[in-house]
């Protein structure tokens, strides 16, 4: 194992122990190197690499704390890596996590959504149906799936789908669906999925996601 993976894990370790909680102060770093059995050098740069995905938040002149932990901090880090890696076979890859998530997220908001949260997608869909251009139905469509995985009230499914959404490679989906001819299509499953929500039907909630993310990977797969 290289010296700075160890010394991440060393520092993740004393987190996910208790040791170090949420808002912590870590401790000077000469102490800390220390009391790890590691350099400085080495600490210094597994604190850096944690600051990155926001485990950690160095502030100049005060310290190094233990972030707030929370799924919409650590997971935003992932959005900034899935942008870095959105060429053609990791857009496919992407949406076969989706498949196999975002079912789940739909078959929970069956569960647990309110009507007031029903009547948010019912308003989503009906802007969508009136959208004047591509970029619009983009817009309509990430907030569509965002309130869907809101509804599932599991906030770290949904900072995750959030993540995985990709505005980029949707302007693309959605431009290949408005040139083949299934904006309305695309745009009814989107009903039926919300219709199924409303109903509290889980599994059907779920077969009508799973079928409404499993036609955009297929229409992606086909791509030339």
């Amino acid at each position: 194992m290289a010296v700075t993976d160890d010394a991440i894990l060393r520092v993740k370790e004393m987190i996910t122990s208790g040791e170090l909680k949420p808002g912590d102060r870590l401790p000077r770093e000469a102490d800390l190197a220390a009391r790890l059995g590691l350099s400085r050098n080495s600490l210094r740069e597994a604190v850096k690499a944690l600051s990155l995905v926001r485990v950690l938040d160095v502030r100049q002149g005060d310290g190094t704390y233990v972030s707030s932990l929370r799924a919409d901090d650590l997971l935003g880090a992932l959005s900034f890596v899935l942008d870095l890696h959105r060429g053609e076979d990791s857009a496919l890859e992407v949406l076969q996590v989706h498949r196999i998530l975002e079912p789940a997220a739909a078959a929970m908001a069956a569960q647990r959504a309110g009507t007031d949260e029903v009547a948010s997608l019912r308003a989503v869909c009906d802007a969508a149906e009136h959208a004047r251009s591509v970029d619009e139905l983009v817009e309509h469509d990430l907030e569509f799936h965002r309130a869907l995985a809101r509804c599932s009230g599991n906030a770290y499914l949904a900072r995750l789908l959030d993540s995985l959404a990709g505005p980029t490679a949707r302007v693309r989906i959605w431009r290949g669906i408005t040139d083949n001819g299934a904006v309305d299509r695309t745009l009814a499953e989107h009903r039926a999925i919300v219709d199924a929500v409303a109903a509290r039907q889980t599994e059907l909630a779920r077969s009508w996601s799973t079928v409404h993310v499993a036609g955009v990977e297929q229409w992606l797969s086909d791509l030339p």
